[in-house]
């Protein structure tokens, strides 16, 4: 009898997604524990507002290069060993930084930990699409990406909480413990791959598979849109501590660290956008989250506590929706290479994240919050209008051609 696939009535399926929820949540928490935490690296390491900031950064710069190779390997070794070795080597750099007082060691051991979490991302959808039955996907991974965003609010409200009472050092060695956990956890109950069959296929197959995107100006527009999504996203949140610490507010690391509770939005946010494009139409809806992003980064800008609270969560709500949705119409556009397309979405993601935290840094050194603002404010709606000029501009291109 032929092997079928876990179905949602199956204790294995349930002994997967929540290996994998498990497993995202701390990947999520790992890469953003160091937000809320970042003027307190200015002040013990003496470095820069940008400088800091590099602990993000370069955690990214190792996650998408983790992503590019990882994923490679993933398709020819299999998938459950990269997801659980690289949980595994993700936990080390927790016990290794708080070790040392040198900055430079610590930005590299983030740099190591970006690239080892990258093993997750790279290997468990596939995981997921491959041993789970049709029916039962989307439960999976919407409970896999749910934990995405669960993991980063808690990552950043658990450290920016603890570091009213705590060091950051003890702070890392807490995450260290709450990741051996999750590591025993998968370790001992994630399923073996059933259905994997290695690809025989050369490293130059899949890279002109990414090629085939990149030279698509359609695809290439679709990637920008992850690149703008993420650095206005991550922009506002990076130095929003910053501005929160300071006059007039001078609010504590634990007070700040609940302004992150407004991901709650961005949970509910993303399903709640799926089931109205259903029936509204993905583009419609995607393009009202893009105006709902920049109408709450906006609203930041007022000088009130409870107005920047409502804006971050009118910020969240958009960020989500229009990021999802995206996410979902690469899958739509690509006719080829469907698996490279997303990753290079994936890639174009966390690019964003790793220019909106470091490459803002001069902006804000020299304009300070209301810069940032308008900044990462109006540059979705400006990406939108160009996007939408440029595919005017085609498809009167190709009436004039046919005709």
């Amino acid at each position: 009898m032929a092997m079928q696939k876990y179905h949602k009535t199956d204790f294995y399926f349930w002994k997967i997604t929540l290996c994998l929820a498990a497993a995202s949540f701390f990947v999520f928490a790992s890469l953003y524990v160091v937000q809320p935490l970042l003027p307190v690296f200015v002040r013990d390491f003496g470095v820069s507002v940008s400088e800091a900031t590099l602990t993000l950064s370069i955690n990214i710069a190792g996650l998408i290069i983790g992503l590019i190779v990882l994923g490679f390997f993933s398709d020819r070794i299999g998938r459950v060993p990269f997801i659980k070795y690289s949980l595994l080597a993700s936990v080390i750099p927790f016990l290794l930084i708080p070790m040392t007082d040198s900055f430079s060691f610590f930005v590299f051991m983030r740099f190591i930990q970006g690239f080892a979490l990258a093993g997750l991302p790279a290997a468990s959808l596939a995981y997921i699409n491959e041993e789970v039955d049709r029916s039962s996907i989307g439960i999976a991974t919407a409970l896999y990406i749910a934990s995405n965003a669960f993991g980063g609010m808690v990552g950043r409200v658990l450290a920016g909480y603890l570091a009213e009472g705590f060091a950051w050092q003890t702070i890392f060695y807490i995450f260290a413990g709450i990741g051996a956990v999750i590591v025993t956890v998968v370790m001992l109950f994630l399923p073996k791959s059933r259905f994997f069959e290695p690809s025989h296929l050369p490293f130059r197959k899949d890279i002109d598979g990414m090629i085939f995107h990149i030279k698509s100006p359609t695809m290439l527009l679709i990637f920008g849109m992850g690149i703008v999504f993420q650095l206005s996203f991550t922009s506002v949140w990076t130095y929003l501590p910053f501005y929160l610490e300071g006059e007039p507010f001078y609010l504590s690391a634990q007070a700040i660290s609940y302004t992150f509770l407004a991901y709650g939005f961005g949970v509910i946010g993303a399903p709640a956008a799926g089931w109205l494009a259903s029936s509204l139409g993905l583009n419609a809806i995607r393009i009202a989250g893009i105006i709902i992003l920049s109408g709450g980064i906006i609203l930041t800008m007022i000088v009130s506590l409870p107005w920047i609270i409502v804006g971050l969560c009118v910020t969240c709500l958009g960020f989500f929706t229009a990021h999802s949705l995206t996410a979902t119409f690469v899958t739509e556009q690509a006719t080829h290479h469907k698996g490279s397309a997303s990753s290079l979405y994936l890639v174009s993601y966390y690019i964003g994240v790793a220019f909106g935290s470091t490459a803002v840094g001069p902006i804000w050194d020299a304009a300070g919050w209301n810069a940032v603002v308008w900044l990462a404010g109006l540059l979705p709606i400006g990406y939108l209008l160009f996007v939408t000029m440029v595919q005017k501009k085609a498809g009167k291109s190709s009436a004039s051609s046919d005709g």
